[in-house]
């Protein structure tokens, strides 16, 4: 499984990734490992870099 960032969008939607410190984000399990922070043949993880751990927009009102 691979996992590619959406395009930086002022309007996206919670879940969304987003650069971590953005206000309205948190951090989730990495989508791509899981949250175990390897790729299938146990190398790091592209998407996470092996946090585990991806920064996403959370819900709103």
């Amino acid at each position: 499984m691979t996992h590619q960032a959406p395009a930086a969008d002022p309007q996206a939607a919670p879940g969304d990734e987003a650069p971590a410190g953005t206000p309205g984000t948190g951090e989730k399990p990495c989508p791509a490992c899981g949250g175990s922070g390897r790729d299938e043949a146990g190398g790091v993880c592209p998407c996470c870099q092996g946090s585990g751990k991806v920064t996403a927009g959370i819900g709103g009102g």
